[in-house]
């Protein structure tokens, strides 16, 4: 990842959607918003690697679903309660969750050590390629500020709005 877009994503990320008003205005009126979105995920992954950050697994958990739970259990060779009890809690909206950031399963080189096995949340993170943008646009705007990907395509979104 350019350290440019990095550091430029540090500095301009807080607060996003409450400094935005206007560009979540925009894009909630968007008849083909899906489209847009997986355009600049393609391009903006072509000059970001999630491995240089992963901010995502050093400041979030990703909900864990009773598959994703018994999935990582197997791949750690544990039993399921015994996973639950040392790495996750039940969270204000009733997920599990992990008990603690960073992620535990998060190398020092920022690999995933149950990679293959890890939860459908982060397979599925940042959510900038799904389909119906319109249901998560809030999410997507919070995500901006824990992954630069989503903000600066957020950003180039913006510059298409002017």
């Amino acid at each position: 990842m350019s350290k440019i877009l990095y550091d430029n994503w540090k500095e301009n990320s807080k607060e996003y959607k409450s400094n935005n008003k206007d560009l979540y205005k925009a894009l909630r009126k968007k008849k083909k918003l899906d489209d847009e979105f997986h355009e600049l995920d393609a391009l903006v992954f072509d000059e970001m690697d999630c491995l240089e950050c992963a901010n995502c697994c050093k400041t979030t958990s990703p909900i864990f679903q009773q598959s994703d739970i018994e999935r990582v259990a197997k791949a750690l060779k544990m039993k399921v309660p015994e996973f639950i009890d040392q790495y996750l809690h039940i969270d204000e909206d009733h997920d599990y969750v992990l008990n603690s950031a960073p992620c535990p399963f998060l190398g020092y080189d920022n690999k995933c050590i149950v990679y293959k096995n890890r939860p459908t949340a982060c397979r599925e993170y940042p959510h900038t390629n799904r389909k119906r943008m319109h249901q998560i646009l809030n999410k997507t705007f919070k995500n901006a500020e824990i992954c630069p990907a989503v903000y600066h395509i957020l950003e180039r979104m913006k510059e298409r709005e002017r």
